[in-house]
């Protein structure tokens, strides 16, 4: 992209921006009348990501859902707009639509970025929900994947809509739409490849995939975290074993696991060992996690639904300190083991020693620790000097060559962009711009960044407190949704 003149900036935020109020009126109606509908038969489809339905070709609900996507597009009617669901061999398809600017002489060109795959069931939905059974209640639409991130390219192609309508000049628009997202993205490095001469000079980068630290401002992301994933498991016998008759002798595949994993992490406090998985958090991000600390206070931390202690009071989380909360779940790495194998349910448990334990684990990495490289380093820290010369593997997700997630750290904001988010906000919410980093791994990112070095970002997202995205009742906050929708329209026009 070459950047704009100093001029053409200049010129770009004294032109006339578009009228709020008739945003706000044409997206809301969009919300009601077409998106709400959209995604309400959009929720009803289990289209899990490849991850976790390694079937999904012969299933063909990954297509039903592009395909859905992609006729809603096309029936819009967007002057210009050419859309193509594009499959490659082997891989989950991608809708990319290309919509000419209206801005004479605009070069540039937005990309609008979203998913339509998404996580399983999991377990603990509430009576009368379900991630397969949409349910819109007090503004919220309930189910799998609504909010991450099934209504990305409905709005996008809503606010794409809202600027012609008002006849409000704006750059050229394409939009990548991916199926592999909650697979670590793993078919996403292939369709750039492809795609990258028709994508053109991206000047700025709409990703619809984030969350926000409340719902009463626009939040733009300023970091996101990478991951690595796969399946550590300890073998030690070819089949279980009377408890009685083994034990003592035969060393417990879960003890050895958990001796394993303890190379890893410190069991007491949670922190990850190895320094190859952090990383010095720039200056600039603890300033802002001040920031927003003095915003949200202790509801960055109170907004998770604690279980009852020891005490019958609440668990405590490892800190009630809003800043080091941020801090935790964005700049620094931690282990969750996600999924079990080789355990049977409590009411099958006989006395039987088993035979193997498999973990299926989740390590969130620093922003600027190289997700690749770290699947390779974890991969040898657990696997070397097995104990008891057991048979111990870490098979970690992805393809050969790109395992692990690298995480994501925001360019500097151009100061058309920063004004121009400011103002969107001001506008549609009645608050200024908050600043967060997420937790979560959007691959797209760093890509994007490696590719596109000066483009800038626009990380955002409808995923605020207590929606729960991949857990149980997943939500869809949908005047949160309107107001975003409303608010990128307002920051695409101001794209000079």
């Amino acid at each position: 992209m070459n950047a704009p003149s100093r001029a053409a900036e200049q010129a770009a935020l004294a032109a006339p921006i578009a009228d709020a109020a008739a945003l706000q009126s044409f997206v809301g109606s969009a919300w009601d009348e077409r998106i709400v509908p959209a995604l309400t038969d959009y929720i009803a489809v289990p289209a899990k990501s490849p991850m976790f339905d390694a079937q999904w070709a012969e299933h063909g609900l990954i297509d039903r859902v592009v395909a859905d996507a992609a006729r809603w597009v096309e029936r819009r009617g967007v002057g210009g707009l050419k859309l193509e669901v594009v499959r490659l061999p082997g891989r989950t398809p991608v809708i990319f639509f290309d919509v000419p600017a209206t801005r004479a002489g605009s070069t540039d060109t937005v990309l609008l970025y979203g998913h339509l795959d998404k996580q399983p069931e999991f377990t603990g939905w509430r009576s009368g929900l379900g991630p397969w059974t949409p349910k819109y209640e007090d503004g919220r639409l309930y189910g799998r994947g609504g909010a991450d991130d099934g209504y990305a390219v409905y709005a996008a192609i809503t606010a794409i809509e809202a600027l012609d309508r008002q006849g409000v000049a704006r750059p050229r628009c394409v939009g990548l739409i991916e199926t592999s997202e909650e697979s670590g993205s793993v078919d996403l490095p292939a369709y750039i490849d492809a795609l990258k001469p028709r994508l053109g000079d991206i000047a700025l980068v709409v990703c619809l995939d984030s969350g926000a630290g409340n719902y009463d401002q626009l939040w733009l992301t300023t970091s996101l975290r990478g991951m690595v994933s796969g399946v550590l498991k300890v073998e030690i016998l070819t089949e279980g074993i009377h408890s009685g008759d083994a034990s003592g002798l035969v060393p417990s595949s879960f003890r050895i696991l958990r001796h394993v994993l303890d190379r890893l992490e410190d069991s007491s406090s949670g922190r990850l060992l190895p320094e190859s998985f952090h990383c010095q958090v720039p200056a600039t991000r603890v300033e802002q996690a001040r920031a927003t600390a003095a915003i949200l206070g202790d509801e960055v931390w109170k907004r998770f639904p604690w279980a009852c202690g020891a005490d019958g009071g609440p668990t405590l989380p490892t800190t009630t300190d809003p800043v080091e909360v941020l801090l935790n779940r964005t700049w620094r790495p931690t282990l969750s083991v996600t999924g079990v194998d080789g355990l049977p349910e409590l009411g099958s448990a006989g006395n039987v020693l088993r035979p193997f334990t498999a973990f299926k684990l989740s390590l969130r990495l620093p922003p600027l620790v190289d997700g690749h490289q770290a699947s390779l380093a974890l991969k040898a820290l657990l696997e070397d000097n097995a104990p008891y010369n057991a048979k111990v593997t870490f098979h970690p997700d992805g393809r050969a060559g790109a395992l692990g997630a690298t995480g994501w750290n925001a360019p500097e904001l151009a100061p058309w962009l920063e004004q121009a988010l400011n103002a969107a906000s001001r506008a549609h919410y009645g608050a200024p711009l908050g600043y967060i980093g997420q937790g979560g791994t959007i691959p797209l990112m760093s890509m994007l960044a490696a590719g596109f070095p000066k483009a800038q970002m626009m990380v955002c997202g409808v995923l605020g407190p207590k929606s729960n995205a991949h857990g149980p009742n997943e939500f869809l906050h949908v005047p949160y949704g309107k107001k975003l929708t409303a608010a990128v329209a307002q920051v695409i026009a101001a794209c000079p």
